[in-house]
């Protein structure tokens, strides 16, 4: 038979949570808003007292594994450009900001030299105003022109609450200009009677890639007068466009920019990023432009000391007797608590909706036996509120009233929520750019600020709160993308097509794979060349092709029997183990049961229960090589990227009590197989190297798969990726190979960057996965180093020391990385059939767990 790994349930056993005082931080200079909530410095200790507090309580200490102090910084002021309007200066001295910081300055040279440019600066820089000012001092000159609008501005925000955000600091900001800066956001919520108003009369206009790619693009004959004037494109949170979404908007921009063309404009684009590295490069990749790098913070920054914190092992055990750790989710409320009662305005991050209703719950109760008035100032905030629950839970926050958030990422973007004391993240967020994105929420006053990221039971949180240079020492991640994706091009060819003919000139602008994809599209009827032009030949609507959040197809809404209520949807790609018959499904803290699931209608039937268990789904899958692109030596092994067909089938799934985790049973399914074509890394070994790793036969297949499993643990720590992203299959003899082999592969049609990131970072890659497995204090694998949360064979057969020494020999013969970008490639040999172990995506969570994945921003 073969193995296979699907998300497992996860429970959330909840210890008892202590209480201990704590209060709040030192504020500092400030050179923004003068607007901030006005605090007492001598109410507020530093963030070192505060974390004494947290600590003092029994068995605390213990469970920190480091504690890192970053000093105060000193602001650099500048001046603005001489060309920046007066009247703009002065509105922005009106809104308290004397003088800009050195890198604002900068970056509106650049923007107003006509020069593309990324904001690259750490959390409350100021980046906003870096583009805003020479924006606005734009937009007032061509309100000058006799039409009134002579320029105009299009920002792209991930989230339409970020877009809603920033068009209220916009209109605030503006007000002394009169009515020369006319900013409206334009998206699903606009309603109709105001859309044309902004077509024609808006000058700046916030939206979203989505509703770019649906509504304005293929509308552009009514936007002809806005595009014409377009000077400015603002890419806010560029850092979010990755992988396939990002590989979507990066062709989404192309096809803006060519309309642009078409109307005779060339706008520049001026973006805004957390702290990346290669900023300029990832920028170039995303708009198909040169682009300047501003990359210097020159803001001050108050103290913030960063703690990482490691809950203890429980008396529980799971899966084949493994320890257990009391939950991040746990921890965070926890330590929520206890900084709440001392009066430190606090949020805590949390990766999953449900996670956040829970710590607020858990935090209010234990409030409640304290002072009952503390409960009411904790609350939850996540995506599905609606958007004045939002409104009111930022301004509580603000404003004081409420003293502790337990919120999801839809937090964690540019979202101005000053005078936070603390944030406590609840498991690695999955990116460096996220962490300090999110530790970046605290302390924006200018004060000092405590940071505490709280490690779930994962092989990736383990490995870097006990290895701190790996947060510290090291810069955020490099974005990946890959516009030229063939999955991700040809439905953007079609939508081009369809707002004007493609031409040869064209193609250019969308990239070298433009000229195979052409053919394959007229083939399939989708475009047809005419003369020189090839047109869109259907009469639905060519950007409906693709969703550009990358979720394969369409979803699969969930629907309550007996009253018809829609729930909510699941991606189609993960509904075979999600909403399967049978399944657990979680939604709002209610549990109910799929009855049906109709893949031809995309609809899963659910009705209300509350059953003593969870569900995880159990699958098969087998991977066949389709092409090597590239292959090295690793000692006597090989370490190859190319082309994989990854072929899928759920069978069964496993039903498991609440708390235990114990079988209660198996129940078999009839769901057909899906395949992936996709792109993958993978490496081989040797009889040579088993023998000198001592691997024998009995133990081959466990000790390939627990190197399998850690490996896409930590994965997320070199390519920026999150673990359901990726999957990955370990068998014993493949029959392309011919050898033991270890694949990893990306889970999206036609790859999204991650698995050839993996082969260019390999040797640093499993080095650290080596270390991860070595270290953990288990004794047989644990979820902390080897045990999967999506292994859909109940992490067996898993086998830690062989995972380890078989690592130790493969690196031995690991080439310098430097060696991986001057590969070449290599034929592939063929050979007979064995038993995968695989670990695969998609980006869901187990059915019927507490975990959920990262939030996703919402679609238009």
């Amino acid at each position: 038979m073969a193995f296979n790994h699907l998300p497992a349930g996860v429970h959330d056993a909840l210890a008892p949570l202590s209480v201990t005082p704590v209060t709040h931080s030192v504020p500092m200079a400030k050179n923004h808003r003068s607007d901030r909530t006005p605090t007492d410095p001598a109410s507020r200790p530093a963030p070192g007292v505060v974390l004494d507090r947290l600590a003092s309580g029994p068995s605390r200490a213990s469970r920190i594994t480091h504690t890192e102090h970053l000093p105060p910084r000193e602001g650099r002021h500048a001046v603005w450009p001489d060309r920046i309007r007066a009247e703009v200066v002065a509105a922005v001295r009106a809104a308290g900001i004397e003088h800009p910081w050195a890198h604002q300055a900068r970056a509106a040279e650049h923007a107003l030299d006509g020069d593309s440019v990324v904001v690259a600066t750490g959390t409350a820089s100021g980046k906003s105003l870096a583009y805003l000012v020479p924006v606005l001092s734009t937009l007032l000159d061509g309100a000058e022109a006799p039409n009134g609008r002579g320029a105009t501005t299009l920002y792209l925000a991930p989230t339409k609450a970020l877009a809603a955000d920033q068009c209220r600091s916009v209109k605030e900001l503006s007000h002394p200009l009169g009515h020369s800066v006319r900013a409206a956001v334009y998206d699903g919520d606009t309603p109709f009677e105001e859309r044309e108003w902004i077509r024609q009369y808006g000058n700046y206009v916030l939206t979203n890639p989505d509703m770019l790619h649906r509504g304005i693009l293929p509308s552009h004959p009514r936007w002809s007068s806005f595009l014409k004037s377009l000077k400015y494109v603002v890419i806010d949170e560029c850092h979010t466009y990755r992988g396939v979404f990002g590989s979507h908007v990066a062709q989404v921009l192309r096809r803006l920019r060519r309309l642009c063309a078409r109307y005779g404009a060339s706008p520049v684009f001026l973006l805004a990023s957390a702290t990346a590295a290669e900023p300029s490069v990832a920028a170039r990749r995303l708009t198909g432009l040169p682009v300047l790098e501003v990359a210097d913070d020159a803001s001050p920054r108050g103290e913030l000391v960063f703690v990482l914190w490691e809950p203890p092992l429980t008396e529980l055990h799971g899966e084949k007797g493994a320890p257990v750790r009391r939950t991040a989710t746990a921890e965070a409320a926890d330590l929520l608590t206890d900084l709440t009662v001392q009066g430190v305005r606090s949020v805590a991050f949390v990766r999953s909706r449900r996670g956040a209703e829970l710590i607020s719950v858990i935090s209010q109760e234990r409030l409640a036996e304290v002072d009952r008035s503390l409960a009411r100032r904790v609350a939850a905030y996540r995506g599905g509120y609606l958007p004045e629950e939002r409104r009111a839970l930022e301004h509580a926050l603000h404003s004081g009233e409420l003293l502790g958030l337990a919120a999801t990422n839809a937090l964690e973007l540019g979202i101005d929520i000053s005078g936070l004391d603390a944030v406590v993240i609840a498991g690695y967020p999955g990116t460096r750019a996220s962490l300090w994105q999110q530790a970046g929420r605290a302390g924006r006053s200018g004060q000092g600020a405590l940071a505490v990221l709280v490690a779930r039971d994962d092989p990736l949180d383990t490995f870097l709160v006990h290895h701190p240079e790996a947060l510290f020492d090291q810069p955020v991640e490099s974005t990946v993308l890959d516009p030229d994706n063939p999955y991700v091009l040809a439905p953007h060819l079609c939508a081009a097509a369809a707002e004007l003919p493609l031409t040869d000139e064209d193609l250019d602008l969308f990239g070298p794979a433009c000229e195979g994809l052409l053919p394959q599209l007229e083939a399939a009827k989708l475009l047809r060349r005419r003369t020189k032009a090839w047109h869109w030949t259907r009469r639905e609507r060519a950007a409906d092709l693709t969703d550009i959040r990358g979720e394969g197809g369409r979803p699969v809404q969930v629907v309550e029997t007996g009253t018809g209520r829609l729930l909510g949807t699941v991606d189609a790609g993960a509904a075979h183990s999600t909403v399967h018959e049978g399944a657990v499904h979680l939604h709002q803290g209610r549990t109910y049961l799929v009855r049906s699931l109709d893949m031809d209608d995309s609809v899963a039937l659910v009705e209300e229960a509350a059953p003593p268990y969870s569900t995880v789904a159990r699958d098969t899958t087998s991977i066949s090589v389709l092409e090597t692109d590239t292959e090295i030596p690793w000692g006597d092994g090989r370490l190859c990227y190319g082309s994989v067909e990854v072929t899928n089938q759920v069978v069964s799934f496993l039903r498991r009590r609440l708390i235990t985790g114990e079988v209660l049973g198996e129940t078999k399914l009839d769901l057909p197989p899906r395949t992936l074509r996709t792109r993958a890394v993978w490496w081989t070994v040797t009889e040579d190297q088993l023998d000198r790793a001592r691997i024998n036969p009995e133990i081959l297949g466990g000790s390939l798969h627990a190197a399998e499993h850690a490996s896409i643990g930590l994965l997320p720590l070199f390519a920026t990726c999150d673990r359901w992203d990726i999957g990955g299959v370990s068998i014993p003899l493949h029959p392309d190979t011919l050898l033991p082999t270890v694949f990893v592969y990306d889970g999206h049609p036609g790859g999204a960057g991650f698995a050839e990131r993996a082969f260019h970072t390999a040797r640093t890659w499993l080095t650290a996965t080596r270390q991860a497995i070595a270290s953990c204090e288990c004794d047989a694998g644990c979820p902390s180093c080897i045990q999967s949360p999506k292994c859909g064979n109940g992490n067996d057969p898993l086998h830690k020391r062989g995972a380890v020494r078989l690592l130790t020999v493969l690196l031995e013969g690991a080439p310098e990385e430097k060696e991986t970008e001057e590969n070449g490639a290599a034929d592939q040999p063929t050979g007979g059939p064995e038993e995968p172990l695989e670990d695969r995506p998609p980006s869901s969570p187990p059915t019927g767990a507490p975990g959920e994945p990262s939030e996703a921003p919402p679609a238009p």
